[in-house]
């Protein structure tokens, strides 16, 4: 029997408001969020999409994992697009081995059932 565990996260962003301190540049919202600069760019990970109540979303794993989660906010053929207004909070584990990405992803859509993952589903 294989043991896995779910890494903690690195990375947890929350929809918030901007508070503007000294002359600072106004950051446009994305769906709420405006702390995508802390995302690594050139990273690798897995990141999970809570809604308010904590309740796991969605699941997905990317090389480049600033642009693939913005992405998911943009693109048009994104498993959440109808429901990107629910996500509230998003964490974000690297991980640079693309097995283990690819292993996690899979464990953590079906240990916590993912609501809006079709593909992978086990349970």
């Amino acid at each position: 029997m294989i043991n896995i565990t779910i890494p903690t996260p690195d990375i947890t962003i929350t929809e918030r408001k901007q508070i503007f301190k000294d002359n600072e540049p106004a950051i446009t919202p994305i769906y709420g969020f405006i702390d995508f600069h802390l995302i690594p760019r050139d990273k690798g990970g897995i990141f999970l999409f809570f809604n308010e109540e904590d309740e796991l979303l969605f699941v997905g794993k990317a090389r480049k994992l600033r642009r693939r989660i913005k992405k998911h906010f943009e693109d048009h053929v994104s498993p959440i697009k109808n429901h990107r207004d629910e996500v509230y909070k998003i964490d974000i584990c690297l991980v640079e081995d693309p097995m283990e990405r690819e292993i996690y992803e899979t464990y953590i859509i079906n240990q916590l059932k993912s609501k809006y993952n079709v593909d992978k589903v086990f349970y």
